[in-house]
């Protein structure tokens, strides 16, 4: 099921209260907004409300036997990425970053952020449809650079879909073959990134892969290979 409402403040923050308050909130069902007033990303970030845009928060249970929740990311950005990819006409197409941003020529299109609560993890994941936000240091784009903005809510039926599907084979399946197909849809082998949280001094190596357990494999000048598993991560040429 996938409710909507006008306005809120945020949507994962709306599933955090209900979580918190007691409520009993199913895998599958969505909250959308129209706006978001006071939306966030990583470390905080102002998320843009983006009106016409897709602004979405849903729930998935964490049951024994489960693969690591952060590796929900993953399934996050494999479900992005094959709800939008038949929007884009060639020879444009969507890429993704570690762990779950998609590109398209190096443009944002996403962006998702995954909240622990009480049993499970809040995964919230905006699109950009009709407008792309204004993000200092980092190229944005929406669909609708590409033709008539895709309609919010098909594309939500659509991404509720997936992602569905994607959870179902995460917990079928486990990590390897959701990593072997994030592989062949990521950035290629030999992607100079940049590594570190916003004020820091990056760490700078090349893409060589994902480790079993989703890990970033990162090339250094030195040759050696280190594991990411988490932080900001950028494509050397700034996003």
């Amino acid at each position: 099921m996938i409710h909507t409402v006008a306005e809120t403040g945020s949507t994962n923050a709306d599933l955090a209260a209900r979580v918190a308050a007691g409520d009993a909130l199913r895998e599958g069902d969505w909250l959308v907004a129209d706006r978001q007033t006071a939306g966030r990303g990583r470390q905080g970030r102002t998320w843009f409300d983006g009106l016409g845009n897709f602004m979405g928060s849903t729930w998935v249970e964490r049951r024994p036997g489960d693969p690591l929740p952060g590796t929900l990311a993953l399934v996050a950005g494999l479900a992005v990425f094959e709800t939008v990819s038949s929007l884009i006409p060639p020879p444009r197409r969507a890429v993704l970053k570690w762990p779950n941003d998609v590109l398209i020529g190096g443009a944002k299109l996403c962006g998702i952020l995954l909240e622990g609560a009480g049993q499970g993890i809040i995964v919230g994941i905006g699109v950009n449809l009709a407008q792309a936000p204004a993000v200092e240091g980092r190229e944005t784009i929406a669909l609708s650079a590409f033709g008539p903005p895709p309609d919010r809510d098909l594309l939500a039926a659509t991404l509720a879909r997936l992602f569905a599907q994607e959870v179902e084979r995460w917990r079928t399946f486990g990590l390897e073959p959701l990593v072997r197909r994030w592989i062949a849809v990521g950035h290629p082998a030999g992607t100079p990134l940049l590594v570190g949280e916003p004020g820091e001094e990056p760490l700078r190596g090349t893409f060589v892969g994902l480790a079993a357990d989703g890990a970033l494999q990162l090339r250094l000048a030195d040759g050696t290979t280190r594991a990411i598993h988490a932080g900001e991560v950028r494509l050397a040429s700034g996003n």
